[in-house]
């Protein structure tokens, strides 16, 4: 049986010479950067897809000294907001024609060093970290070694940032649940060490002093950011008697506050009868809750473009973005109250 040949290698030269264009002409049209929309660049990139030229952008990257990847250092892909801004970003990174490769840390500094290193060691032109502490060391390493890079959803106040305004976002939260009539409110952040955590809360003690209301300190809980967090907050808010119990709870995320919705389960409180409930981030599961969750909606594609763009276009101003959250009202936060408790 007679074997097949294999199909001959379509070259930029061949394309030139079909299209009727030098060959510097024929790249020019073919570079995925600077996509002309002329009338002979159309021309050559139709007969370059006829011919079936596949353009080597890695080689030419390459010869650029870039290899127009990305490497995204995020703490575990299980949760569903780093899942969200991942793809985000790999969206925002393939409309500017760079590639989006993934890495996962943890929570361990030391893991975050090395997965951050992993990537470097595969030339990428810049790290986004989605990585949460505010004692991490990398940044610094970063700027020290002059390695293009960009925090995301947080920021250590000097590297280059995209993220949503936390403290607006926890002051619209809380702010939300005193205009209800809620004057016994709990808040359960995320963890001390996240500038998320810390600007949250910053803002729920702002709308809370706005409105006169000193807050119970044993109801300000700092927690993880999973469900199992949420819950063991909930059990410790709503274990005593009604009387002892907070009206509402903000949780700085939806996570929390669906750990705080099984602890209110458990111990027979009713959402948002007896409870008023807001969490944060709007992720896709809280409208379709058996109690849709309010939620303070953070636009995590506009932060994935400004991190690229960052990276992309250095030294661009100012170097710590904030997008402006929207608070999205549900059925969990209920309706105003009769009275001031």
């Amino acid at each position: 049986m007679e074997q097949a040949l294999p199909a001959a290698i379509v070259t930029l030269k061949d394309v030139a010479a079909a299209s009727g264009v030098s060959i510097s002409t024929a790249s020019r049209a073919l570079d995925e950067r600077t996509t002309s929309r002329s009338a002979a660049a159309a021309h050559v990139r139709k007969i370059a897809e006829e011919l079936g030229y596949r353009r080597n952008s890695f080689a030419s990257s390459l010869r650029r000294g870039e290899t127009r990847t990305l490497g995204v250092l995020v703490p575990r892909l299980s949760d569903t907001v780093m899942a969200l801004m991942f793809e985000e970003l790999e969206k925002a990174a393939s409309s500017r024609g760079y590639f989006a490769m993934v890495a996962t840390s943890g929570d361990d500094p030391v893991d975050e060093r090395r997965a951050a290193e992993t990537l470097l060691d595969r030339n990428v032109d810049g790290l986004i970290l989605a990585t949460a502490r505010l004692d991490d060391e990398l940044p610094r390493l970063l700027r020290e070694r002059r390695v293009a890079h960009a925090l995301v959803l947080r920021t250590d106040g000097i590297s280059p940032s995209a993220l949503g305004d936390d403290e607006v976002g926890g002051y619209l939260a809380t702010r939300h649940l005193i205009d209800l009539g809620h004057r016994n409110i709990a808040v359960v952040t995320g963890p001390a060490f996240t500038s998320t955590g810390t600007a949250r809360l910053a803002g729920a003690r702002k709308a809370l002093h706005e409105a006169g209301i000193q807050p119970r300190e044993e109801w300000l809980i700092a927690a993880g950011y999973g469900i199992e967090n949420g819950y063991t907050a909930g059990e410790t808010l709503l274990a005593g008697t009604p009387q002892s119990r907070p009206t509402a709870i903000f949780a700085a995320n939806d996570n929390i506050a669906m750990g705080v919705m099984a602890a209110a389960h458990r111990h027979g409180v009713s959402i948002p009868d007896h409870l008023a409930l807001v969490g944060y981030n709007d992720t896709p599961l809280s409208a379709r809750l058996p109690t849709p969750l309010t939620s303070v909606h953070v636009p995590l594609d506009q932060i994935a473009a400004t991190a690229i763009d960052l990276i992309v276009n250095p030294g661009t101003e100012p170097l710590i973005r904030r997008a402006m959250p929207t608070l999205i009202p549900r059925q969990s936060s209920g309706t105003p109250q009769r009275t001031g408790t």
